[in-house]
């Protein structure tokens, strides 16, 4: 057996290495709870003397230190934060000013303070797209220097795609449709398709008149195998251009083209089998942003007779897939339809008038007399046996008063309420003051049992208005409006318990229309009430002039006047489209393809070189004489 003083000397062993063990640990700890200290209070004094990315590596110095401590994330969140908004806010100010470089160092910071941002992901992706954006406006400017106007088009049309509200490029659009040089319909695959031209042929072989129109235009036409070799054409222009006479050629022998590249046209036959195998067919996407998709797939199916849509009713797109023309036709439609709506503010002023009259005049004389048995002179009250003793001297009696009443009060109180409603056109807005009171309603169900179930609704009880507004394109607003106040008048109380209310309501119902800012008041709604009520003795109190001696009368009037106030303010109205854009030419019931407009020319200037005729026709292109320049080629047939 061990004696005390081992037993002494193994606890205090024992104590020392769990001393030792624990020792370290707690030393650690403390020391890294100091330096967290330390980092949280630098990071605060950065912040404060605007360092605040060196602020924010001081936080997260202190969350690493202490990574459990709440008090240090919350502030590091909060100021990174507050800045990360402040740069994206300064960098979207930035981008919207032009200044790009400006702009993208703006968004970079904020990705290095919160590099999960994807509101400054989203920033950069439309820097880039505005940088790329206005190098093709740039390019569409060279291409209208140039009179290049079908190329400028493309290229405007497909930045308006991607951004519709970008305004340079809707001004040079415009430009574009005003240029008196727009009026032709330039197809774009090549200059040369554009060259004037003056021809005349009589039932000669479809091919060679291509062969002419081709050695004229530089322009490359492939038959399909089943266009006939030996088709007569018969075709006539003067002063026109070779895309006219392409046109005119296809039309009036059922063929169709399909532009192969910028040189080269494939001519087929127009048949429904031919069609399907060569016209292309384009798949778009519209994102409508104010208009309904449903409602534009449905004017696409009606005008277009578009098969391939699909309706994305949550991202609020539609899919189209259809010929070029087709696509370029519907392009219009969306536009025309995927305009805001008009909104309007209406400044509403709601007035209520109370007048208060109460006059209260004369005596009012007790109306009963309270008798009533004195208590014993124990203390002990009154039993059965001692009634049979009652008298003078036992029975008590309530003093009776007087009170003299000569009252009179006026009260006048206005109740304003001035709210401001932005509406959209013809959707409705209510506007509620007041309180709801619940209205119970029990339901007993049939038979033996009758169980019987409550239910609660409840009822608007104050000043409610409606008001619908319809915008007009002359800037005029027509309002229904729907006023109605009610009132608390009292209660009762049915058998079963149910308590009912006792309503009264003043409602007016009419339909205004206003010019923008035009005011109008209604008034008229009024409610009077005149009370009596007298308290006299009988007889006596009905003498004229003395009976005021031998009674009290109260007179109490109330006039109440609603008055209504209410002007429309315009915020938004209905833009109208442009001439060219609400009317353009959607080629035929079976071919969306447009005629090409043609524009007037002069005159081409045959050379007065005479050519002899010969056995066979020849087709001779004769050119001007070398002294005219500028004038057209002309092509004639010559027996």
């Amino acid at each position: 057996m061990l004696s005390q003083t081992q037993k002494y000397r193994s606890s205090d062993a024992l104590l020392f290495r769990l001393l030792k063990s624990f020792a370290l640990p707690l030393l650690l700890l403390s020391l890294t709870g100091c330096a967290a200290q330390i980092a949280y209070r630098d990071a605060k004094k950065l912040v404060a003397e605007d360092q605040i990315e060196a602020g924010l590596v001081k936080y997260r110095e202190a969350m690493r230190a202490d990574p459990y401590n709440a008090e240090y994330r919350i502030a590091y969140l909060r100021i990174r934060d507050k800045n990360v908004l402040q740069l994206l806010e300064q960098g979207e100010a930035l981008l919207k000013e032009g200044n790009n470089e400006a702009a993208r160092n703006s968004f970079n910071q904020a990705l290095a303070l919160d590099a999960a941002s994807e509101r400054a992901r989203n920033d950069l992706r439309s820097l880039e797209i505005n940088m790329r954006q206005e190098k093709q406006i740039a390019a569409a400017s060279t291409a209208l220097e140039m009179k290049e106007n079908e190329t400028a088009r493309q290229i405007l049309n497909a930045v308006l795609a991607e951004s519709p509200g970008n305004q340079k490029a809707r001004s040079l659009l415009a430009s574009i449709a005003e240029s008196p040089k727009a009026a032709s319909a330039e197809s774009g695959i090549a200059k040369q398709f554009k060259k004037p031209i003056s021809i005349q042929f009589k039932d000669t072989p479809l091919r060679q008149v291509f062969d002419v129109i081709a050695r004229t235009s530089g322009l490359n036409f492939v038959f399909d195998k089943d266009v006939k070799a030996d088709q007569k054409a018969t075709i006539s222009l003067k002063n026109s251009s070779i895309e006219l006479a392409v046109y005119y050629l296809l039309m009036s022998n059922q063929l169709e083209q399909q532009i192969v590249d910028a040189n080269t046209i494939m001519i087929y036959p127009n048949s429904a089998a031919k069609l399907k195998e060569y016209q292309e067919m384009v798949v778009k996407t519209f994102f409508i942003a104010n208009a309904d998709a449903k409602l534009v797939a449905n004017t696409l199916k009606t005008i277009l007779k578009s098969k391939d849509i699909v309706v994305d009713e949550k991202l609020n797109l539609v899919i189209l897939r259809d010929t070029r023309e087709s696509i370029r036709l519907a392009e219009k439609l969306v536009a025309l339809q995927d305009i805001p709506e008009a909104e309007v503010m209406l400044e509403v002023e709601i007035l209520e008038v109370k007048t208060n009259r109460l006059t209260e005049l004369g005596v009012a004389w007790p109306a009963s007399l309270a008798l009533s048995p004195l208590t014993a002179g124990n203390g002990v009250g009154f039993t059965i046996a001692d009634l049979r003793n009652l008298n003078q001297n036992n029975i008590g009696i309530t003093p009776p008063s007087v009170t003299i009443n000569a009252n009179t009060k006026d009260g006048d109180a206005n109740t304003l309420a001035n709210p401001r409603i932005r509406v959209r056109n013809r959707e409705k807005a209510k506007v509620h003051i007041g309180e709801k009171l619940p209205s119970v309603t029990t339901t007993v169900s049939p038979g033996a049992a009758g169980f019987a179930s409550e239910s609660v609704s409840y009822i608007d009880v104050g000043l409610t208005l409606n008001v619908e507004p319809t915008i007009y394109l002359n800037n005029e607003v027509a309002i229904r409006v729907d006023l109605e106040v009610s009132n608390l008048l009292g209660t009762m109380t049915t058998k079963s318990g149910t308590v009912g209310y006792q309503i009264g309501t003043r409602k007016a119902t009419t339909v205004l229309q206003l010019k923008d800012g035009e005011n109008q008041v209604l008034a008229g709604l009024i409610s009077n009430e005149d009370r009596s009520n007298g308290n006299k003795v009988p007889g006596v109190g009905d003498l004229p002039l003395l009976g005021r001696l031998f009674g009290s009368t109260k007179d109490d009037t109330q006039k109440t006047e609603i008055v209504l106030s209410i002007t429309p303010r315009l915020i938004r109205n209905i833009r109208r489209p442009e001439a060219n854009s609400s009317e353009f030419s959607a080629g035929t019931d079976a071919n969306f393809r447009n005629r090409p407009d043609a524009v007037a020319r002069a005159p081409a200037i045959v050379a007065p070189a005479k050519v002899e005729p010969v056995a066979t026709p020849v087709l001779i292109p004769v050119w001007p004489a070398a002294t005219e320049v500028g004038t057209e080629p002309v092509v004639k047939q010559e027996k």
